[in-house]
């Protein structure tokens, strides 16, 4: 059970409590099983009312932690009551029952209410902070995505040069990491240098990176679809040439089948923009090949 404990929520438990018990006897039974101490209980005395027990009682558990506890327990024995025993065999046994029933419905209508208030005050609050990492999350990744940007602009400065190539290599998996996309960085295997890979939506792919001046052409291509047609069934081949292909290249690389995806510049750069995710540019381009049989979809081509 959850509550504020306000004046006026106190009130209405020690209106409660008072209407429910008549008999001293009874009420000390009911507040010692909430947990109010025999000790306390001792106190009192006989010219004490129930009311002046219950005012001297409240005011006590009022100002601490263990008695604001204390005073919900109370409220919640009462809240759960479904007759009044001790009302019983009375005059005006019905009229007493009505006026314990009105008192604890009283108290249970603010219970509730305190209670969907504080509910939606916490729904409020952790929605505000989810949206606060969200904004968090936004800030960093843009802040990687220009810092990304930024080193491939360094790159292009030195285009063309073996050095950039395999600094080229190293950005294009520090891409991916970002991307959260499952890869392993450039290896060898039977004496062949694999640029490394990346697995998407169960499917592994060999990946050829290519930072060159000029277009890839047919021989690059044929390479690259020996290396993928060599290894497991579902394999298949992402190319990325900073500079794109030629025509020829282009449709080597395509026909019925086929296991090679090519990117370019116009990819990348969606990427590093924001408009889509790696993950999302190379399944939008797989899903172009599997309905048309070929190999590169520019960007511009992404909404036909």
């Amino acid at each position: 059970m959850r509550a504020r404990i306000t004046p006026h929520y106190t009130q209405l438990v020690h209106d409660a409590c008072l209407k429910s018990f008549w008999r001293r006897k009874r009420l000390a039974q009911f507040l010692r099983g909430c947990g109010v101490t025999a000790t306390y209980l001792a106190t009192w005395s006989r010219d004490e009312t129930k009311r002046d027990l219950l005012d001297r009682l409240f005011a006590d558990l009022e100002p601490t932690q263990e008695g604001k506890r204390l005073i919900l327990r109370i409220a919640g024995s009462l809240i759960e009551q479904t007759s009044f025993p001790d009302l019983e065999n009375w005059e005006d046994t019905a009229e007493k029952k009505k006026r314990a029933h009105e008192a604890v419905n009283r108290l249970r209508v603010h219970q509730s209410a305190q209670e969907a208030e504080i509910q939606d005050e916490r729904s409020r609050k952790e929605t505000q902070a989810r949206f606060r990492k969200r904004q968090e999350r936004a800030a960093q990744a843009q802040t990687t995505l220009e810092k990304l940007t930024e080193r491939l602009g360094e790159l292009s400065g030195r285009l063309g040069t073996a050095e950039a190539g395999y600094d080229f290599q190293e950005w294009f998996y520090d891409l991916a990491d970002f991307s959260e996309v499952q890869n392993r960085r450039p290896y060898t295997t039977n004496g062949r240098q694999i640029d490394g890979s990346v697995t998407i939506s169960g499917t592994t792919y060999l990946v050829e990176l290519k930072f060159t001046r000029k277009q890839v052409g047919c021989s690059a291509i044929d390479s690259f679809y020996k290396k993928v047609t060599t290894k497991a069934d579902n394999t298949m081949g992402i190319m990325v040439s900073i500079s794109g292909y030629s025509s020829v290249a282009i449709s080597e690389a395509s026909g019925t089948r086929t296991p090679l995806l090519l990117l370019d510049h116009g990819h990348v750069y969606f990427v590093l923009h924001g408009v889509m995710t790696l993950a999302e540019v190379i399944n939008r381009v797989r899903r172009h090949a599997s309905q048309t049989g070929e190999a590169y979809l520019s960007v511009e081509g992404f909404n036909t």
